[in-house]
């Protein structure tokens, strides 16, 4: 396993991510209700296959919102993807740093997703659906 992480680019929203949303049987947002039109975040690869993607929301408080976090369905070694994530999640935070951001914030639905923010110091904010919250 050789992960590389990326910036997002202008061709991932319609020749990946509208893909694995659909696939995850999820509703693409629209490219513009994304950061940065589309490519406000970035994309994990095991080579040249891309494997998890996600975007950073910049606020005007002190807070990030990393949001939209997406695999690609057919990537099945589980362990490469929970390591993929994590360093999606990593490159998120060190962004959000760089933007004098004091905490990230995630809304999430998912237990394996879930699993791995709190396993990277994520607290839950919220039992409502799961809001997790990181002081950076």
């Amino acid at each position: 396993m050789k992960l590389n992480l990326l910036p997002l680019k202008e061709h991932d929203y319609d020749e990946v991510l509208c893909g694995w949303w659909k696939t995850w049987r999820w509703t693409p947002p629209p490219k513009n209700f994304l950061p940065e039109n589309g490519i406000g975040g970035y994309m994990v690869y095991d080579e040249e296959l891309p494997v998890v993607a996600g975007f950073l929301y910049n606020t005007n408080s002190g807070v990030a919102w990393a949001d939209w976090i997406i695999s690609n369905f057919d990537y099945k070694n589980k362990y490469n993807r929970k390591v993929a994530i994590g360093l999606l999640l990593l490159a998120l935070e060190e962004k959000a740093t760089k933007l004098n951001k004091k905490f990230m914030y995630a809304l999430v639905k998912n237990k394996s997703l879930i699993n791995i923010y709190k396993e990277h110091g994520y607290e839950e904010a919220s039992s409502y659906t799961t809001e997790l919250i990181k002081k950076l």
